[in-house]
């Protein structure tokens, strides 16, 4: 079956500007045209559009929805299988949250004080179970079961105090991290060696000890594994290669 543009944006829910858009970047070419030159849209075509809804509604940009889908290797199963894994993480996530946000708001009716650990448990929570799903079999593999338990047992352990304080500073790494590289600025430069420190301090703030050597493996591992770089790019393409380079160039 096909669909002009306004019928498969009647189906999908995308918009027909998105749409033409998608078409003018070569995300989403129509399958042929009408007489009248309208667009037109077949079974692959249909389920292209599927894909592309299931990665923008997991915030991934467009320039890298292309070039996954367009990648000769794709298997639709095995990244359907991933969507499904990712969505239901989130709605955990999200679950976890109302959990927290219903239990402030009985012991508010109540009169009642909520422990500072409570407070912070579904946030503490959910940044452990991220690290388990995306990094830990690798931290493993690279620093040994030991190191990694112990940092494990560190996070676990954090004052609300600690916790807060390291989102800070893994925010404000974003933030300068964007700005730098949309500045065009040097890693080896006064960014750079100021993105260095705050990286530093978030890798230490929980109580770890500053090992220069370490820095700049794990400061590597966001170049090299495509997971970390998809986190830093999320926003800017090019701050995890910042990153690293001014890891190596300043972390001594």
């Amino acid at each position: 079956m096909e669909y002009t543009i306004r019928e498969l944006s009647r189906l999908s829910g995308a918009t027909t500007r998105a749409l033409r858009w998608y078409d003018k970047i070569g995300l989403l070419k129509p399958s042929g045209r009408t007489e009248g030159g309208y667009r037109l849209y077949g079974p692959a075509e249909v389920d292209r559009l599927q894909d592309i809804l299931y990665y923008r509604a997991l915030g991934v940009e467009l320039a890298q929805i292309r070039g996954c889908l367009d990648d000769p290797s794709f298997d639709r199963l095995s990244t359907l299988r991933g969507h499904l894994a990712a969505l239901e993480g989130e709605r955990d996530r999200l679950q976890r949250l109302i959990d927290s946000v219903r239990e402030t708001i009985r012991t508010q009716e109540r009169d009642e004080m909520m422990s500072d650990e409570k407070k912070f448990e579904a946030f503490k929570r959910q940044a452990l179970e991220e690290y388990s799903r995306t990094y830990e079999a690798e931290s493993r593999k690279t620093y040994g079961d030991s190191e990694v338990d112990q940092m494990l047992s560190r996070f676990k352990g954090a004052s609300q105090e600690r916790y807060a304080q390291w989102e800070r500073l893994g925010a404000e790494i974003l933030e300068k991290l964007s700005a730098a590289v949309a500045a065009g600025a040097d890693p080896a430069g006064p960014e750079g060696e100021e993105i260095t420190e705050l990286h530093r301090r978030w890798l230490t703030v929980m109580g770890d000890k500053h090992d220069a050597q370490r820095h700049r493996g794990i400061a590597e591992l966001y170049v090299l594994d495509e997971r970390f770089t998809a986190y830093y790019d999320r926003e800017r393409p090019g701050c995890a290669r910042f990153l690293r380079d001014a890891v190596l160039h300043w972390a001594k």
